[in-house]
């Protein structure tokens, strides 16, 4: 029997405030243990919750970025349950009326496979702290600090079949959140995480299996890897005649498994009432307006500009646009050199390069769209070479905003070499010491060529210009 997987996502990220979501404490990450929390995110008795509206603002854009429906009027609810992270054994959270319905979110996949995922809707809480196990098993220490830190969770239908279409359609997410500014998407840092629905049914079925929960997991390679493994768990023992038991799984990536936390509990378990302590929330129509106006130019957006205005690849554009920051430094670049495909050039073989080789994330690249257009300012006007150009390039990469290109090229002779002379002569003794090469391009192989244009390019230090090499490697051979 052939089986298919079906999947819904629950995704949670982090909220990019300065502040919580119910008390004035910082919203930053990596504080030492236990310095940013106080009695409301801690939930002392007696601390009563005030709500930030930077909250609300960055969740209805988030809403609006994702084609949902925004409710006019929403509120808070009580899901109670215990665990030592969440010392008030409540989290504050929106079931009867969240604040977002509706969605969706069209994706692409690595195979060109186009579809669209339905969003069921979106709703804000705030954060639970965070569990560190001692190596040796034996404690377990609280850190509170992430109480109450503002989370929005996305959840879609469960329109997945594939895995690539999980990859997608997260990274689509990813996307939208840091062009909107509403978050880092740091997933190692946990501000972006996913609950995973998954249940296998036979092929060509209408009928949902029973599904299984595995929760928080922060790697796009973990989810990939999770969903292959409960895919392979579920139909092992459906095959077998067992039944799916629905419950909660913890996936531990390190042993490549899920394992069983707890049976999987419904809305009545958690006992949901109206939050008593936070008034509703009212969204005029005048603020949905203002938010949708001021939503930015997405990556899809972007890169089809990009294709259109600077002659780019459509591929080349998507991996531009991948990234926010790093399209604002390549549409910033061309802005003040007016070069694309020499920006492209940088961009695609050296930039990207130098951060994939240093493991460099895209928030961390401190190169700027002006330093970016004045190295490519010394390129175009043959003041150095493409060769010696990646030596500069790497150091304009990790220098700083002060960095004397100009000084680095005199300091170290980088200036292009345009003496003919010098060229001619260093093109007459590579062919006098390779006797052999000149007959062979003699007897008709002429894209030997190539190798008299390299070998002059690396005894000149690749200061040489290749055009004059390349002319007077010609003539010479004809000559010879």
């Amino acid at each position: 029997m052939k089986w298919e997987t079906v999947i819904g996502l629950e995704v949670h990220i982090e909220l990019a405030t300065k502040t919580k979501i119910f008390c004035s404490c910082s919203a930053a990450f990596g504080g030492a243990p236990n310095t940013q929390c106080c009695p409301v995110c801690t939930g002392m008795p007696g601390s009563l919750p005030v709500f930030n509206k930077k909250v609300l603002e960055y969740a209805v854009r988030t809403g609006l970025a994702l084609n949902c429906d925004i409710t006019r009027y929403c509120r808070f609810d009580r899901k109670n349950y215990f665990y030592p992270d969440l010392p008030r054994a409540y989290q504050i959270s929106q079931l009867y009326l969240p604040f977002a319905e509706n969605g969706f979110v069209d994706i692409k996949t690595r195979s060109g496979k186009k579809s669209r995922i339905r969003i069921h809707e979106i709703h804000m809480e705030d954060d639970a702290g965070k569990l560190v196990h001692s190596v040796e098993g034996e404690f377990t220490y609280l850190d509170y600090n992430r109480c109450g830190i503002p989370l929005l969770e996305i959840v879609s239908e469960p329109d997945f079949r594939e895995t690539d279409e999980v990859t997608a359609y997260l990274t689509k997410l990813k996307s939208v959140f840091e062009y909107l500014g509403v978050s880092d998407c740091r997933m190692e840092e946990g501000s972006m995480r996913a609950d995973v629905n998954l249940s296998v049914r036979p092929e060509g079925s209408s009928k949902l299996g029973t599904r299984t929960e595995m929760k928080n997991i922060n790697s796009f390679r973990a989810i990939e890897r999770a969903i292959a493994y409960e895919t392979k768990r579920q139909t092992e023992v459906l095959e077998n005649g067992g039944k799916i038991i629905q419950e909660t799984r913890r996936w531990d990536d390190v042993k490549g498994q899920s394992f069983a936390m707890r049976s999987k509990e419904n809305a009545q378990d958690y006992r949901y009432f109206p939050e008593p302590d936070i008034p509703p929330l009212y969204i005029t129509e005048d603020e949905i307006n203002h938010y949708r106006e001021v939503c930015p130019e997405f990556a899809d957006e972007k890169a089809e500009r990009f294709v259109e205005q600077m002659n780019l690849t459509e591929e080349d554009a998507e991996i531009i646009t991948a990234s926010k920051k790093l399209a604002d430094l390549f549409e910033g670049t061309v802005k003040l050199c007016r070069t694309p495909s020499e920006v492209r050039f940088w961009f695609m073989s050296q930039l990207l390069y130098l951060m994939n080789e240093n493991n460099i994330h895209a928030d961390k690249v401190t190169l700027t769209p002006e330093k970016f257009a004045e190295f490519i300012g010394f390129i175009n006007s043959g003041i150095i070479t493409r060769q010696t150009g990646r030596e500069v390039f790497e150091q304009i990469f990790f220098g700083d905003e002060n960095f004397d290109i100009a000084a680095y090229i005199k300091g170290n002779n980088l200036e292009q070499v345009e003496d003919s002379g010098l060229i001619e002569a260093t093109v007459q003794e590579i062919l006098t010491a390779n006797p052999k090469a000149v007959m062979q391009y003699k007897n008709g192989e002429t894209k030997i060529s190539g190798f008299f244009v390299g070998q002059v390019m690396k005894k000149l230090k690749g200061k040489a210009d290749p055009s004059l090499v390349n002319k007077a490697v010609a003539e010479a051979l004809d000559k010879a």
